[in-house]
């Protein structure tokens, strides 16, 4: 029985070192965020939405706009209304 729990507690942590957090965005999110939105009228919507598409596709297009053929999720992406979500 102490074994069992002691390779249940090992496999837990070792679960917990190797896993990504669901809602931790990629470090290098903020940064091409900044830049994409960088022109943008409404800056903090844009980086909101562009932080959101990012935390989940794991990229962000490069420039300021258009160049969406780089990342496909990013995209696709679409909000309730049918319109493209990611800036």
């Amino acid at each position: 029985m102490k074994l069992l729990f002691a390779l249940l507690l090992c496999s837990l942590l070792l679960t917990s070192i190797f896993m990504e957090p669901v809602l931790a965005k990629p470090a290098f999110c903020e940064s091409k965020c900044r830049a994409r939105c960088a022109k943008a009228k409404v800056k903090a919507r844009c980086a909101k939405y562009c932080n959101i598409c990012c935390a989940e596709c794991k990229c962000v297009p490069s420039g300021t706009y258009g160049n969406k053929h780089q990342c496909p999720c990013y995209r696709d992406k679409k909000n309730s209304k049918g319109k493209p979500k990611c800036p």
